[in-house]
């Protein structure tokens, strides 16, 4: 903000206070009206926006007591008059005539001081570097509205509210939060939720909250984005013959997958439609075959592995493995 906005803006009437007010009552009327024009009371509300920024604006200099005590000393000087840059016409008195009283000094035409815009030749400083001084900003004129800074947070969600999506309630820098988190969520996924972080400055909008999630894993089930996997244990027999095998779903029910014969262990089967559903669509089950070796074996279970062997015995199951390794 520049020494031309101080002028022309009545911070006073925008907050609704006398000049004679104090800070608390101050304070008081900006958290009033800061909490009626905020964004997220005004979705999409521009007018409601503009408010709040100049809102802003007025409170950030009306609280702080060196910036105040200028925009006063400005406001006297000034008598409440608008001023133009050129000082002409419309009855309005120009910067010239302001600063040319205020130093009693006349050059040029017309007995008027001469303020350029930009730096004058010669190490002479511009009008900003005229204001810079009365305001003691050294030349950068009154910081505008800013961005508040980002927040972050983290939450551990169990794995079937990670599935299914959730609402979270979130506690940072002693503001609560709900946060919605999405079907899916994998583990170490950041969400991001506009306008959530630190209040701005001048004005300008809150930042964000970036909330890091954490996923707890689960004994049977995981997720791959919208689908689920799992690992089903079978018997030698059934992969070897082929069977028809009941597998857990994550609604808490079962389907039934059809293992083909000679599939071996880690084959992963996809069941269509049975993963979770997000805005992208519905996932599926991926279902991976793990063949069961037992532990141990009756007499007459180890005569029939034995004739098995022998059955298959003209078959060297590493012969692939030792001729890919020669390569």
């Amino acid at each position: 903000m520049t020494g031309q906005d101080w002028l022309e803006k009545d911070f006073y009437a925008v907050l609704g206070v006398p000049k004679d007010a104090d800070g608390p009552t101050i304070k008081k009327a900006y958290r009033k009206l800061a909490r009626s024009m905020h964004p997220d009371h005004n979705p999409g509300d521009a007018v409601a926006e503009a408010k709040f920024k100049e809102i802003g604006e007025a409170y950030a200099v009306l609280s702080d007591t060196e910036q105040r005590q200028q925009y006063d000393q400005l406001r006297a000087m000034a008598g409440g008059a608008r001023f133009t840059a050129g000082g002409r016409g419309g009855g309005n008195a120009g910067f010239e005539d302001l600063f040319g009283g205020m130093f009693g000094g006349s050059n040029g035409p017309g007995g008027r001081v001469r303020y350029s815009t930009s730096g004058a030749p010669g190490g002479a400083g511009g009008f900003e570097d005229i204001l810079g001084g009365l305001f003691n900003q050294g030349g950068g004129g009154f910081r505008g509205p800013q961005q508040g800074a980002e927040l972050v947070a983290e939450v551990t969600l169990p794995f079937r509210q990670a599935a299914e999506g959730a609402t979270v309630g979130l506690t940072v820098e002693g503001r609560s939060f709900t946060a919605r988190i999405p079907a899916g969520v994998r583990d170490g996924q950041k969400i991001r939720l506009p306008r959530k972080g630190r209040p701005g400055e001048n004005g300008g909008p809150p930042g964000d909250l970036v909330v890091t999630v954490h996923v707890a894993p689960h004994p049977v089930f995981s997720l791959e984005g919208s689908n689920v996997r799992v690992t089903v244990p079978v018997a030698f027999d059934e992969a070897a013959l082929g069977a028809t095998v009941e597998v857990p779903t994550l609604d808490g029910g079962t389907v039934k997958v059809k293992v083909p014969e000679g599939t071996p262990s880690g084959r992963t089967l996809r069941v269509k439609g049975k993963g979770i559903t997000t805005p992208k669509g519905v996932g599926d089950l991926l279902v991976t075959v793990q063949v069961v070796v037992p532990q141990r074996l009756s007499a007459a279970a180890r005569e029939a592995v034995q004739a098995f062997g022998i059955a298959t015995s003209g078959e060297d199951v590493r012969a692939d493995l030792l001729d890919a390794a020669r390569k």
